[in-house]
């Protein structure tokens, strides 16, 4: 088979430890990635052969849908192992590209950055600014035009390989849960790999350059299509939001109108009674918060990130569905194995700021290790008080057993 297109072997075999690695469910041919590697070699010399030579097309996407914290549902788009690796290949080779042209301000799903890195940037920000403009777009990932995508694509790179499949990915079909296939006209998939990149070279050129080439006095973070600008007053955010809301419209999206919001940035230096003045950004809530000076010792109020009251409910609703109190055949180190990846989870993401707040949260697991004692031994079954101080023991014993006991020398 002619070889049209010059992409190394040696690129699939790194593509495919990244798709190994982040593992991912099957696509529509119901293939994992353990049933891939059962024929590793044949498997990617069968993917390279063809997008070599031209005759590489995707299979249709799984739709998945998921609840949105916010009500509604969010579709997530589930390529096969295959096509992953496809795209992997692709991302592997333009990724590196426009990480050079990216604003220092993008944060999502790049290298080296992570939703902290916004966070504490926007936590510093927000000590300089009285105004905060929280941004949301209307169902961005659904709403990307396929040809102003396309031709934003073609200012990066010149491969005719990478335009051509790029453009096969962003118009294959959706297939249904019931099996029926749909095809699409805009949008790409959340789920897909590719799919990050490319939204990120969207929103570079609709947004990030154009705030650094018309508002470079309006600092902003951005995750993914998770948008915040930083204003001096309530009429430049106002200002702004019109002007962001006639850009946008020009490049076929949508601010949506509840969710957009100017928000003041309350503390103790700042007396105005401007509402709102709390906003969520990437699960941390922004709000007035007790402080203490670092200098003087004295307490006082800032405005500081703390996780979300959705984010405590969705964990909630999370720790929930353990089911712990039908499980008193499992011992507790095998709780412990099935749960503490989950909780470690939650701590490292939501303690990163105003650690405090997540009280609440460690009281509720150990509440329900106590329900599980208590229906476990009969011993317990007549004093929740006595079931308490049992967990209390054992968490004395041994203070790391589970990882939200980790530094928390309250008693249960």
């Amino acid at each position: 088979m002619t070889r049209q297109y010059q992409i190394p072997q040696s690129t699939m075999e790194e593509a495919w430890r990244l798709v190994k690695a982040n593992k991912g469910a099957a696509g529509i041919d119901g293939q994992t990635v353990e049933d891939f590697e059962k024929d590793l070699e044949n498997n990617l010399y069968k993917i390279w052969n063809r997008m070599t030579s031209g005759s590489y097309f995707p299979s249709a996407v799984r739709t998945v849908y998921i609840p949105k914290s916010s009500g509604g549902q969010r579709m997530l788009g589930i390529p096969t192992v295959s096509d992953r690796l496809a795209q992997q290949v692709a991302k592997l080779h333009l990724e590196p590209i426009v990480e050079l042209k990216f604003h220092n301000d993008s944060y999502g799903y790049r290298p080296g950055r992570s939703q902290h890195d916004a966070l504490a940037q926007a936590r510093t920000r927000c000590w300089k600014y009285d105004w905060v403009l929280e941004i949301d777009i209307k169902g961005f990932f659904d709403s990307i035009d396929f040809e102003l995508m396309m031709a934003l694509l073609k200012q990066h790179t010149e491969e005719r390989w990478i335009l051509l499949y790029m453009e096969r990915w962003l118009k294959a079909e959706l297939k249904e849960s019931d099996g029926t296939t749909r095809s699409r006209e805009k949008g790409t998939p959340q789920g897909s790999v590719v799919s990050p990149c490319l939204s990120n070279i969207f929103l570079h050129h609709v947004f990030d350059m154009w705030m650094a080439e018309k508002y470079p006095s309006i600092p902003f973070e951005r995750y993914a299509d998770d948008t915040i600008l930083h204003c001096k007053s309530q009429a430049q955010a106002e200002f702004i939001r019109k002007a962001l809301t006639q850009r946008l419209s020009e490049w076929k999206l949508e601010i949506h109108p509840d969710k957009t919001r100017i928000v003041y940035c309350r503390d103790s230096f700042r007396t105005g009674r401007h509402r709102p003045f709390m906003f969520t950004f990437l699960g941390y809530t922004f709000m007035p918060r007790k402080a203490k000076s670092r200098r003087n010792g004295k307490f006082f109020t800032s405005c500081l990130p703390a996780i979300s009251h959705e984010a405590r409910l969705r964990i909630h609703a999370e720790i929930r569905e353990w089911k712990l109190g039908r499980r008193t055949q499992e011992t507790l180190n095998e709780i412990r194995d099935d749960i503490n990846l989950q909780i470690a989870g939650w701590l490292n993401y939501y303690g990163k700021f105003y650690k405090s707040a997540l009280s609440a949260l460690i009281y509720r697991i150990d509440a329900h290790l106590i329900h599980w004692a208590i229906r476990k031994y009969k011993s317990l079954r007549r004093s929740k008080s006595r079931a308490r101080r049992w967990l209390a023991g054992i968490k004395a014993r041994q203070p790391t057993l589970f990882a939200h006991w980790i530094g928390h020398a309250e008693t249960c």
